[in-house]
């Protein structure tokens, strides 16, 4: 069905119910598929052809909220969840601080003077009216639409309390002079005219403020790390045209510009280099510590850092084009998604109020009906209401997925969706393609083995010299490895090239020959001595590209060149172990070479030679022996397994339909990353089932005791707010959530100051 998905801000959601209904609604409307997160405040519909934006907001705004299209990131700003914090704490000091003195007379008889409960009345009264406003509000509301929330459980738990304690001021003997009572945690037999519940009223009030404050401060906490990110692009570029200098917006930029960026600057957009040579800090997107070299022609990522020279850039991408937007929609995606766990919860959350109401109604009738008297009847009553309240159930996934993404971003780990989460606990073996995953990419000089009666610099001099006139990867490992050694070469004359075999040139005087042994030997007739003919061969062994160097008609020695490892593969397959994955290698480069690589970073299960559509097919046999796979890979050839696998994982380094193909993308190009981001995911979702562990278990284990009258309903409204507090405050600890890479800080036993322990692995 064509359409289009857009996402929209939904305003006057105030517990997980609202965004069930809500929900409920829009996916009614004919076509149109819709999620809603509570804790984003956003809603992903689907709108099909026919059906139009407007009329999906209409549906939300006639079941009692608001919808917009969310404002352009420029035009955006924090002002919207900074004044629902600042207005919650507002109402929660003022409300507090009214309610505190009732609580305190009505708990201790030594402080009820005479007629104190008329002074317990006026303090009461602004808290249960003003304070609990917004529950009141959205309780009616929601009662228009013929709904029912968990609002509504607290505005009708309030108002009883206030509404019984005004009767039995105004028409029952608690206004009466000299009134005193005591606090009870349970419900107590007795008459109901000469009981007050303003303490109740106020306390509860406050509560399930402080729950609602922290909440929202907890919100705009797990969401910080994404701002933040969205943050790291530089707000101003120097435009140069005609070689004139102009301070603009970034947002001003378009594809073709030229800017300048200097020493400290962060680069405006993305873009390539067309002038100048720096050192690029892309710690802050990448998580890569070493900066990267950067001259003409090389790419470069809006809002890295340029720390050394002085660069003219032209803009590749603008916009919401640039790689942090695009990483910053990923993220968003994944939040604003639902794992299977959470819409358990969110159905749950939709039917548990109004069984709730219906339990309350039940209770009271229950108590009435035995003879316990109209106290204990609606004491019991009003705290099942209060403490059935699920607020800790519709947020316990929600927090931990915002949190766990957002931590995930700031380590470089992008989880497309929730419901990644869940094929990460059961994946068992992991695939990693060779070329570029578990090894650099880029060819290198890895030994150099000069014949008899010539020295290794010799060698590396005139062979190095020799290939600066060719492009080929493997004579640009040469010269680099050279230049390294040697520092600058001497210069070159007549040179020539033969495709795929060799380049002849005159360096210092001497015809210099540099190729493949088969080359030299057929057009040349050059001979082999025995000891170059072993390294041959050992180089051979190892899977490595064994190129012969000749000069004035004599062998004169052997060059070898290999894609390098990475550093981290070898830990990063140790962890792998660890976390009790199974490591495959699978790459469609030689047998030899794959062995060799394989050997080196500890994997025993190689399969080589393959094709891309064998690589699939390899992912779909370890399937069919009963194993979850994921799969790490970069290039083209890997997208096909990368979306077979039951979770792929794509170098952020790699193509964009290798990473398009996958659910997790590691912006940096280390696979260590891949090992946190399987254990990001499987904490993330560990502390998710932990979340609704303790929601569901509080609600099972609370009710029957409200109903049961063993609770005040002070005492119910205190744990029910603690309840969403420590959901909030467990999820929060995956802002603690550290890499492998990344330095472990210990206290020093003398001075008692923090220093980094060196990474694991």
């Amino acid at each position: 069905m064509s359409g289009q998905q857009v996402e929209l801000v939904v305003g006057g959601m105030t517990c997980a119910s609202c965004a069930a209904r809500i929900e409920k609604k829009l996916n009614r409307m004919p076509g149109v598929e819709a999620s809603v997160n509570y804790a984003t405040e956003k809603a992903t519909v689907f709108v099909p052809e026919g059906t139009t934006v407007e009329q999906a907001i209409a549906t939300i705004e006639a079941t009692g909220y608001t919808a917009e299209l969310p404002a352009p990131p420029e035009a955006s700003s924090e002002a919207s969840p900074e004044s629902e914090v600042d207005s919650l704490r507002r109402r929660l000091l003022v409300s507090a601080a009214l309610a505190i003195p009732v609580a305190l007379m009505s708990m201790i008889p030594a402080l009820q003077f005479t007629n104190w409960q008329w002074l317990a009345l006026t303090l009461a009264a602004p808290v249960a009216v003003w304070g609990a406003w917004p529950f009141h509000r959205a309780a009616w509301v929601n009662a228009r639409h013929g709904a029912a929330t968990m609002d509504t459980l607290i505005s009708i738990g309030v108002l009883a309390a206030l509404g019984w304690s005004l009767y039995a001021l105004f028409f029952g003997t608690a206004g009466m002079t000299g009134m005193t009572m005591t606090f009870n945690l349970t419900a107590t037999r007795g008459g109901g005219a000469h009981e007050i519940y303003l303490e109740v009223a106020s306390a509860v009030t406050v509560f399930i403020l402080a729950g609602r404050y922290f909440e929202a401060r907890a919100k705009k906490c797990s969401g910080a790390a994404l701002q933040a990110l969205l943050e790291l692009g530089a707000k101003e570029a120097t435009l140069l045209r005609d070689g004139v200098e102009t301070r603009v917006p970034t947002s001003s930029l378009v594809v073709g510009d030229l800017f300048v960026v200097r020493p400290g600057e962060k680069i405006a957009t993305d873009g390539e280099v067309v002038e100048g040579n720096s050192a690029v800090d892309a710690s802050m997107l990448t998580g890569e510590a070493v900066p990267v070299e950067v001259g003409p022609g090389a790419v470069v990522v809006g809002a890295t850092l340029n720390s050394g020279g002085r660069l003219v850039v032209r803009a590749t991408r603008v916009g919401s084009d640039t790689e942090l937007a695009q990483i910053g929609r990923l993220v968003e995606q994944a939040q604003a998604g639902k794992a299977d766990v959470q819409r358990l919860a969110d159905r749950v959350s939709a039917i548990f109020v109004p069984i709730v109401i219906v339990l309350s109604l039940a209770t009271l009738a229950v108590w009435l009906l035995i003879g316990a008297g109209p106290v204990v009847a609606f004491t019991a009553a009003v705290a099942t209401l209060i403490i059935a309240c699920p607020c800790a159930l519709g947020l316990a996934t929600p927090t931990a997925l915002l949190v766990g993404t957002g931590r995930g971003a700031q380590l470089g780990i992008l989880i497309k969706g929730p419901q990644i989460l869940e094929s990460t606990r059961s994946v068992d073996t992991i695939v990693l393609d060779k070329t570029g995953t578990v090894t650099t990419g880029r060819m290198s000089l890895v030994a150099a083995v000069p014949a008899r009666g010539v020295t290794e610099d010799e060698l590396l001099r005139l062979a190095g010299a020799a290939e600066t006139g060719s492009e080929h990867p493997i004579a640009a490992a040469i010269v680099a490895g050279a230049q390294h050694s040697l520092g600058p070469l001497p210069p070159l004359e007549s040179f020539a090239s033969t495709d795929g075999l060799g380049v002849q040139a005159v360096v210092d005087g001497h015809l210099v020959l540099v190729g493949r042994p088969r080359w030299l030997a057929e057009q040349w007739s050059i001979t082999l001595p025995s000891d170059l003919q072993s390294a041959l061969a050992s180089a051979e062994e190892e899977g490595q590209s064994a190129i012969l160097v000749a000069w004035d008609g004599q062998a004169r020695g052997v060059l070898a060149v290999s894609d390098t490892v990475k550093s981290s593969s070898t830990a990063a397959i140790a962890a792998f172990r660890r976390l009790g994955l199974r490591p495959v290698l699978l790459t469609g480069d030689n047998e030899r070479a794959a062995r060799a690589v394989a050997a080196e970073v500890g994997i025993t299960d190689v399969r080589a030679e393959l094709l891309p559509a064998e690589k699939a097919e390899a992912v779909r046999a370890l399937q069919r022996e009963g194993r979850v796979v994921a799969m790490v890979g970069d290039g083209v050839n890997d997208a096909v397994a990368l979306a077979t696998a039951d979770l792929g994982i794509a170098m952020g380094t790699g193509t964009d339909v290798a990473i398009e193909a996958s659910d997790l993308t590691l912006v940096r190009s280390d696979l260590m990353a891949a090992a946190d981001a399987i254990r990001l995911s499987r904490r993330t979702l560990a502390t998710i089932k932990a979340n609704l562990f303790w929601a569901f278990a509080y609600n099972v284990a609370a009710i029957p005791l409200a109903m049961l009258g063993l609770l005040n309903p002070l005492i119910a409204g205190a744990a029910m707010g603690l309840s969403s507090v420590f959901v909030v405050s467990n999820s929060l600890r995956l802002r603690g959530f550290r890499s492998l890479s990344e330095p472990t800080p210990v206290r020093d036993a003398t001075s008692g100051e923090l220093r980094d322990l060196a990474p694991v692995g």
